[in-house]
């Protein structure tokens, strides 16, 4: 059940907006629900904090603006300390998931290659997600066929612990793809169905160290 928060943003104003409780609404009238959630109906508001204080519970406003106002009853207390709780935990457990990038040249050898796949591995396997980056140079533009096999082998090497959020993309220059560790929902799982190939050099190109 969500609450309007004690504070909040207003046309680029913070006002105070707190939740009602109890003998703290004053409107002459208010729509019941009950701890189970089950709806009572409309009733004066006296009877319904008479109704809340007989169960030992408070009666809460949770929506404010209809007409008449939607109360429920509850213990706000323990609601309140618990949904802290549950913010405190979820704060702890939370993990901002970083992007990083690795960035090749359709030229890079075979050994930097190797390297960088794993670094890809290592910030997979911190939980990050890694934007594979290459851009053509020069001579390289004439053969940018070979762009696209080097990031598909890379693809390949990382094997099945990336799946493929973003596929790859030509935009100017550069050819990247996003690639996010297996548990992260919403990519494509990359495969390999054959061990991956060394990538071949555009003719007249000499492997780069980069």
């Amino acid at each position: 059940m969500a609450f309007p928060q004690d504070r909040q943003e207003q046309n680029g104003r913070k006002t105070n907006s707190f939740v009602r409780t109890n003998y703290k609404i004053r409107v002459p009238e208010v729509r019941v629900v009950d701890s189970t959630g089950k709806m009572l109906g409309i009733m004066q508001t006296r009877k319904a904090q008479a109704l809340a204080e007989a169960q030992g519970l408070d009666l809460v406003e949770i929506t404010p603006n209809a007409q008449p106002p939607v109360c429920k009853l509850m213990d706000y207390g323990k609601f309140r300390y618990e949904e802290s709780l549950k913010q405190k935990q979820a704060r702890k457990n939370a993990k901002a998931t970083q992007v990083k990038e690795i960035k090749f040249h359709a030229a890079t050898d075979v050994g930097d290659v190797t390297r960088k796949v794993k670094e890809i591995l290592g910030f997979i396997d911190q939980g990050n997600k890694v934007r594979v980056s290459l851009m053509f140079r020069g001579r390289e533009n004439a053969h940018r066929e070979l762009g696209q096999e080097m990031i598909d082998n890379v693809i390949a090497l990382c094997g099945e612990k990336v799946q493929v959020e973003q596929v790859p993309k030509l935009m100017g220059r550069t050819l990247s793809c996003m690639l996010a560790p297996k548990s992260v929902k919403g990519g494509k799982k990359a495969t390999a169905s054959e061990p991956p190939a060394v990538p071949r050099q555009a003719p007249g190109l000499s492997p780069t160290r980069s």
